[in-house]
């Protein structure tokens, strides 16, 4: 019996040490990645609505599911919105500036799961293709054509883009009734 108790007796020991230290691990580095995170969030959101001092977030009222973020930026400069849409890898989060007129001033992918070398060609921050909505309106971001072999990455990207215009057309009505 002593042969089975020593053994479950350190086992539980040992345990309970490391899941201590884990938790106070935990409790350290929590704070450290969340204001890392939040640095990241900022610099993204300055990257893609350049001429923003700061950012007011928002909760305006009837937004589209794939919506998770809206803010509006200093100086009247536009808005900043966090979308995600459903591509053939996985889901695409972008992020994505407005001037005040509504037009595109920069995208920027924060997370996909599309394939490296086809699907990658639309989402990956590098590969050109975000350039190509820069100044694109509700009525001519269309006119950018899809990646060649990568026609369902092209369009998760456009719907993403589509959300972003009904959010902003959300925005600027309960902006015009206060």
């Amino acid at each position: 019996m002593k042969d089975i108790v020593k053994p479950i007796v350190v086992l539980t020991v040992i345990c309970l040490v490391v899941t201590a230290l884990l938790a106070y691990v935990n409790t350290v580095t929590s704070p450290i990645i969340e204001a890392a995170e939040q640095k990241s969030a900022e610099e993204a959101r300055s990257e893609v609505l350049s001429k923003a001092d700061s950012f007011e977030k928002l909760d305006p009222k009837g937004l589209p599911e794939n919506v998770s973020e809206v803010y509006k930026g200093s100086k009247d400069s536009g808005y900043v919105v966090i979308v995600t849409e459903k591509g053939y890898g996985g889901t695409i989060k972008l992020i994505v500036g407005l001037h005040a007129d509504g037009s595109i001033e920069a995208v920027k992918t924060l997370l996909h799961s599309e394939t490296n070398g086809i699907g990658s060609k639309v989402v990956d921050n590098g590969s050109g293709y975000r350039e190509n909505f820069s100044g694109k309106t509700k009525e001519t971001y269309e006119s950018v054509d899809s990646v060649t072999g990568a026609t369902i990455s092209s369009k998760a990207y456009k719907r993403a883009l589509n959300t972003v215009f009904e959010t902003y057309e959300i925005i600027r009505k309960e902006a015009a009734q206060k």
